[in-house]
């Protein structure tokens, strides 16, 4: 039984949601103020839309068939928030000399290197820039992390100085320098 599968989602009064046959199977289809994205339903699972829920069945009792009870509820959930809030996450720029800029919708990066790195969001993504924070948006979850994660991957914080692009509220471990290693028993001894 999946903890997640079983409960109801409720919709929303600003989303619309409808279920769709396609070549491949049934897809999920929701619109609301933010955009409207699809949604395949993976296999041994049934959806049923009344009185303004979606609920989810598993058709056979094996693994593969929970676990894609679990997972279809938790993307028609994320779905459900995305059409209607959005998702965002923030990254923020540490570092003398750092700084990020927007030249269309190109996000440029001056982090360090001898050249500015050029990132170009994909469709659906919205990146923005605020003083020594980038800003991604958008209505797929899963696709606002990534591009987060690729961002943060051209120049990760380093653990000495702590300089890089980090997410916020995220702790970088700090390690110690060579000057506080060297003041130790070892360098008395000499």
């Amino acid at each position: 039984m999946s903890k997640i599968g079983k409960k109801p989602i409720e919709i929303p009064k600003d989303v619309e949601v409808q279920i769709k046959p396609a070549d491949g199977g049934t897809i999920l289809e929701f619109k609301g103020k933010e955009g409207s994205m699809t949604l395949p339903l993976l296999p041994f699972i049934s959806v049923d839309l009344k009185d303004g829920k979606l609920q989810f069945t598993a058709g056979k009792d094996h693994k593969q068939a929970r676990s894609n009870w679990g997972t279809m509820a938790s993307l028609a959930r994320n779905a459900v928030e995305g059409v209607s809030k959005g998702f965002s996450k923030m990254l923020d720029i540490e570092g003398i000399g750092f700084r990020a800029t927007i030249e269309g919708a190109t996000l440029v990066l001056n982090v360090g290197f001898t050249h500015p790195v050029k990132f170009q969001p994909p469709a659906g993504v919205k990146v923005s820039v605020e003083k020594n924070a980038i800003k991604i948006s958008g209505i797929d979850k899963n696709l606002v992390g990534e591009i987060a994660s690729q961002i943060r991957r051209i120049k990760p914080p380093e653990p000495y100085q702590g300089k890089g692009i980090r997410y916020r509220g995220e702790v970088v471990r700090r390690k110690a320098g060579k000057k506080v290693a060297g003041t130790g028993a070892g360098a008395a001894a000499k």
